[in-house]
């Protein structure tokens, strides 16, 4: 059964097509610069060479013919016609609490997404707009929404509730979210696998660290906390954004800066994180570490504050569940920085790891990047939201 995964962003929307019986990735790509000049679909089939098409897209309906035509052409194309795709999988970023797991979508679905605009202005609307192209193109195609909140629902009132009126949830549902639900979801379960122990046994974290980023407590198979809040704002220093800070700093920069709300707050999403304490240099950790490496301050005190966050949350979720199986990390630079995990577990002696410093060099793999005698083990385990969508569509249309 061939799955059509599509993201939805505001001027962007990337697919994959993939076997779900399988689960080999048949073909991915991406639309760039939707509505804007310059756009362009990458396509890449399997085992194939990449095509660059730069072409007109007005909308996501344009974005949506367009992969549908890559992936059916009889040059490059990877199925024969539209019939071979079973269903479509969409990436929905926010599901407030009217859904606690992926859905078949249908007139309803659709409604309860809107109603969650609010919470989610820059994606939801976007997400809509690739649903309501598949459907134009592909009418009898079963859909299915995947929400980047859904995991987290299983959070108790303890850990979602914020100290504010509690008329503001009753009325608004002002709470706490989270968010990469999806890939948490995967990459907990995921280390279940490399661990060879039962899901539903095990105490893990799991770090998401990108250019957003985010830190999930799983206990026994549910996600009992995570950093994220009711926006993506909330939680650890990221690529662009503040994470956790005191609130009053909003006022009291209006009141210094001549601004008003939304301008600061365009500046803490925007313009904070690394990047910002960085002294605007770079949001790409990269460049930072190599800043880093060369001695610069402004790099080393970025770093510093980016890897003690991390390790805070480690702590805090330690405690929550009071103790830890193991600790993965996953992401761009999850995944793909030794010097990132290392100075996140130099903090964390306390729960007894000793790394393995040649396994933490690589990359690309699921790996244990501790010793035989650490009593906690700290994992490598690359993210698949892709993969993870594909499968929750399957297990709901099969």
């Amino acid at each position: 059964m061939n799955i059509l995964v599509i993201n939805c962003g505001s001027s962007s929307l990337k697919f994959q097509l993939i076997d779900a019986t399988t689960e080999k990735l048949i073909a991915k790509g991406l639309c760039e610069r939707i509505g804007i000049e310059g756009s362009q679909i990458v396509y890449a089939p399997t085992g194939g060479e990449k095509n660059v098409n730069v072409t007109p897209m007005k909308d996501h309906t344009d974005a949506i013919r367009l992969v549908l035509a890559a992936l059916t052409d009889e040059k490059t194309g990877v199925v024969k016609s539209l019939d071979e795709i079973s269903a479509v999988g969409h990436r929905i970023v926010h599901g407030g609490e009217n859904f606690a797991s992926s859905t078949v979508i249908t007139d309803e679905v659709i409604k309860a997404i809107e109603e969650c605009n609010d919470l989610a202005p820059l994606h939801n609307p976007a997400n809509l707009i690739g649903i309501a192209a598949c459907k134009e193109l592909m009418p009898t195609t079963p859909m299915v929404a995947v929400f980047d909140t859904a995991f987290h629902q299983t959070m108790p009132q303890e850990a979602y509730l914020y100290g504010i009126p509690y008329e503001y949830y009753d009325k608004y549902k002002v709470r706490r979210y989270g968010f990469h639900g999806t890939s948490h979801s995967y990459v907990s379960q995921q280390a279940a696998k490399v661990l060879d122990k039962n899901y539903e046994d095990l105490k893990i974290i799991v770090c998401h660290l990108g250019n957003g980023a985010s830190v999930s407590a799983v206990k026994n198979g549910k996600c009992v906390d995570t950093s994220m809040g009711l926006t993506p704002l909330e939680g650890l220093i990221m690529g662009t954004r503040s994470g956790d800070m005191d609130p009053a700093i909003i006022e009291f920069l209006c009141n210094k800066e001549g601004k008003n709300v939304s301008e600061i707050l365009g500046e803490l999403n925007k313009k904070s994180g690394v990047l910002g304490l960085s002294g605007g240099f770079s949001s790409d950790f990269r460049d930072l570490e190599d800043a880093y490496e060369k001695g610069e301050e402004f790099a080393i005190r970025t770093m510093k504050a980016f890897c003690y966050r991390v390790a805070k949350y480690i702590g805090s979720y330690t405690a929550a569940m009071n103790g830890v199986d193991a600790i993965c990390f996953t992401a761009g630079l999850g995944e793909n920085s030794p010097f990132v995990r290392r100075t996140v577990c130099e903090y964390l002696g306390y729960l007894g790891i000793t790394l393995d410093e040649e396994n933490n060099a690589k990359r690309g793999e699921d790996l244990d990047i501790t010793t035989a005698e650490s009593k906690t083990r700290v994992l490598v385990i690359p993210t698949n939201e892709e993969l993870a969508i594909a499968r929750e569509t399957y297990a709901l249309v099969k």
